[in-house]
């Protein structure tokens, strides 16, 4: 049984559902600028983090901490 041109027309009408939406993100950055952008928000993640674990223990999330 062959499909004929079903794939290329399934594609078209998804193109029109979705709104002609790219594929991946566009969010007008070069590779370097995106580099700089996550890594800004790691640091500040992590710098967030130890603050938490540093006023506290911070939030395990169930886990227990007692290696044996």
């Amino acid at each position: 049984m062959t499909r004929g041109n079903q794939r290329e027309r399934d594609r078209e009408r998804a193109l029109a559902r979705n709104g002609q939406k790219t594929k991946g993100k566009d969010d007008g950055l070069t590779p370097e600028q995106r580099r700089e952008r996550d890594a800004k928000a790691l640091q500040e993640k992590a710098a967030k983090k130890a603050a938490q674990a540093a006023a506290g223990g911070g939030d395990t999330k169930g886990k227990s901490s007692n290696k044996k």
